[in-house]
């Protein structure tokens, strides 16, 4: 039950505002005075503080700030008889979450209220904190540790502006997590739109991008608003943005710098609102040394930069991942599984996670699958449940094709091998081979030219 501490000196107000709020099942608090208010506070720890401005004792904008000093995570709205546009701007400038006229609109007032603690568990949310797995919420991160900690920080930062922001990070680790709840917390109201540069071929990403107009292309039949234009105020978020072409680069560019571009086949300028966040897996320094992206367009989205740690960087966050994962997919399965055995979960704190935190879900839903009960054991986990692969993941044993004479082989080595070994093994397509490796087109194009491997069957 939230609580609600209401101050002010008319008691009519407060007798009224009492009434009202435990009828909607509020737990309230009220005081006459600012200094009596200041005491109550410090007493209950209300959740919202309704404060009028003008009190007999003290100042409202003094308590206002004193209530800061005391607790940051509250949330204060305040009231007031006065109409005058001076005092309101003070009101919100000063850390006000909301201010209201008098009298006071009991509908206005709950929708206030509502939003005001709906904005506290946002920020709980961002601490990363669930305290037990029946608390299961969709988008919550769980993160304890020093690096996880400064991603929160960030967030709430970013939050607070529409700047670009670049998400770095291995496959499975939850970057597209991060851009929702940078969303959220800056336009919520306003579209989310995700879009993977490397599941879409270059002519019909740009499409996918920009729109076109009718008649620009074969397949045309009208005119298609492209992602920029549906996102209007709210998230273009680009996906594998180390997969997109040069010549698109450039475009991206070009709408980071002008906040424009023209549809396919267009000669209409349009404006661009939405914020841009973009999400790689590769190490983008390298691609600029290699010429496959473009330094320019690297500074424009990397104003604010996050990095997300691997799994096996921050293993102290495992006991609450799991209990959290395995909430969802209780939910999801329509079972009850509350736990992993404790043998096992020694087994999951000494596996490397090279799939991260997407690996550890897909290992749990199978195993939630196949499990007889409601703990998890080593049997449900016929790929991890022996522990011989622990040390080094499966694949990477040192007999392998990723260990030669003595030393591991260098990711290219490896990469190259591997395209060979698909090509040479499968004789498929390069459309075929693309699904396989899990990359797009032009990508594989340019890594058939950089290993200098010729084949050109279509």
């Amino acid at each position: 039950m939230a609580k609600i501490l209401v101050i002010d000196d008319d008691r009519s107000i407060r007798e009224t505002l009492e009434m009202y709020l435990s009828e909607e099942g509020y737990d309230v608090i009220t005081a006459p005075t600012g200094t009596d208010g200041l005491a109550r506070f410090v007493e209950a720890s209300p959740d919202v503080v309704i404060l009028d401005i003008r009190l007999p004792d003290v100042d409202g904008f003094r308590i206002l700030e004193e209530l800061k000093q005391e607790d940051e995570n509250h949330k204060t709205i305040m009231i007031t008889a006065f109409h005058d546009m001076e005092s309101t701007i003070k009101a919100m400038k000063e850390g006000a979450f909301d201010y209201i006229h008098k009298p006071v609109d009991v509908n206005e007032l709950d929708i206030s209220i509502k939003k005001a603690l709906n904005a506290i568990e946002m920020e709980k949310k961002l601490k990363g904190f669930v305290e037990s797995a029946r608390d299961y919420k969709v988008g919550d991160i769980i993160g304890f540790g020093p690096g996880m900690r400064e991603i929160f920080k960030t967030i709430g930062v970013v939050s607070q502006s529409r700047t670009p922001v670049l998400i770095e990070g291995e496959s499975g680790t939850g970057k597209e997590l991060i851009a929702k709840v940078i969303h959220n917390n800056t336009d919520a109201n306003e579209p989310f739109i995700a879009i993977n540069c490397s599941a879409i071929v270059e002519t019909l990403l740009e499409s996918e991008l920009f729109g076109h107009e009718k008649g620009s292309f074969t397949g045309a039949v009208s005119r298609k608003p492209g992602k920029f234009e549906l996102a209007r105020n709210g998230t273009v978020f680009l996906d594998e943005i180390s997969e997109m072409s040069w010549n698109l680069q450039a475009k991206l560019l070009r709408v980071l710098q002008e906040r424009e571009f023209e549809r396919v086949g267009g000669k209409e300028t349009i404006g661009v609102n939405a914020r841009i966040i973009a999400a790689t897996n590769k190490d983008l320094r390298g691609m600029i040394k290699e010429r496959l992206f473009r330094d320019d367009l690297y500074y424009r989205l990397n104003i604010v930069s996050i990095r997300i740690p691997p799994l096996r960087e921050r293993i102290e966050d495992l006991d609450q991942l799991v209990s959290y994962l395995l909430a969802k997919i209780s939910r999801e399965l329509h079972k009850r599984i509350v736990k992993v055995s404790d043998d096992m979960m020694d087994i999951f704190r000494r596996y490397s996670w090279p799939g991260n935190v997407r690996e550890l879900e897909n290992l749990l839903v199978r195993a939630s699958v196949v499990a007889k009960g409601q703990v998890l054991l080593k049997s449900d986990f016929p790929v991890l449940g022996d522990g011989d692969n622990i040390a080094v993941p499966a694949g990477l044993q040192p007999d392998s094709a990723w260990h030669e004479s003595g030393r591991f082989l260098t990711l290219d080595e490896i990469e190259e091998r591997h395209i060979r070994k698909i090509i040479n093994e499968t004789k498929k397509n390069k459309g075929e081979i693309c699904d396989m490796l899990g990359i797009s087109r032009p990508t594989l194009e340019r890594k058939l030219e950089k290993y200098g491997i010729n084949y050109e069957k279509e």
